[in-house]
């Protein structure tokens, strides 16, 4: 069996729209592709290096389109050319799970999200495995998203063996869940720790978190060795509980609170 593609996750991501959020959110959250660039710029020059991509259709609604997402890929890497590129698979209650896969399949991206639950529902486990030996053959590499530790006991159960203990398996813990008022706490990072040492593995993982405790949990991430996401899917929030102004604000405070360091210059495209 081939190895997992050897794409390691950024250790910095902003995930600045997700699915759900407007600008009634919030006036400097992107939907249109345009606006997804200038925040991409934006929040490279502040330091991210990696982008979640989200894409919305003229009513800002959730849109897993693969033709949409290459033509937002060709635009991104002209954009911010250093900027690692993860398109997301996310339901979002609208779409089923071989939709799902197919665009996956489909974007020409390299790095995938994909919600373990989500693409094992209504599917036989050998299909979900085939789906993801896929994937490791043309060269994309998936981050399993898993919103709670025994989700772990799931992914290895579907996954083949080498791909579970591969050191290129890429994992996403969310700590807490999209409901209002949420702030998720850092000692919500101990199962899925607990579960890495439990089962032997040591994967390239990373933690998104919600509200005002998203800092302290991403520091909690950082300290343990892992990566980190930020951004407006998941909190509009500063660490002091005051509205952010914009994607890029979150990850220089981001930037600041863990003093991560500086981000190598990069040549202006617009430039070359």
């Amino acid at each position: 069996m081939r190895p997992l593609p050897r794409l390691p996750l950024p250790l910095l991501m902003v995930a600045p729209n997700g699915a759900n959020r407007t600008k009634a959110d919030h006036p400097a959250l992107p939907v249109t592709l345009d606006e997804i660039v200038a925040t991409a710029r934006a929040c490279h020059a502040a330091g991210a290096n990696g982008l979640h991509l989200h894409l919305r259709d003229a009513q800002q609604r959730h849109l897993l389109d693969a033709g949409r997402y290459r033509e937002a890929l060709a635009e991104l890497r002209r954009a911010v050319p250093g900027m690692a590129l993860q398109v997301t698979t996310e339901a979002n209650g609208i779409y089923a799970s071989p939709h799902q896969r197919r665009v996956a399949l489909q974007t020409g991206a390299e790095l995938i999200s994909a919600a373990l639950r989500e693409i094992v529902r209504d599917t036989p486990a050998d299909e979900a495995a085939a789906f993801y030996r896929l994937c490791a053959e043309r060269g994309i590499a998936v981050q399993h998203i898993l919103y709670d530790a025994g989700e772990l006991d799931l992914l290895r159960r579907v996954l083949p063996r080498q791909m579970f203990t591969d050191p290129g398996l890429q994992l996403l813990f969310v700590l807490g869940r999209y409901t209002p008022g949420q702030s998720s706490a850092p000692d919500a990072l101990a199962p899925f720790l607990a579960g890495l040492k439990r089962h032997g593995i040591a994967p390239d993982w990373m933690v998104c978190a919600f509200g005002r405790g998203e800092t302290a949990c991403l520091r909690a991430a950082h300290a343990a060795g892992g990566k980190l996401r930020v951004g407006f899917e998941n909190s509009l929030v500063n660490e002091d509980g005051q509205i952010a102004r914009d994607n890029a604000e979150r990850v220089l405070r981001l930037r600041a609170a863990l003093d991560l360091p500086a981000p190598a210059p990069q040549p202006d495209p617009a430039c070359a």
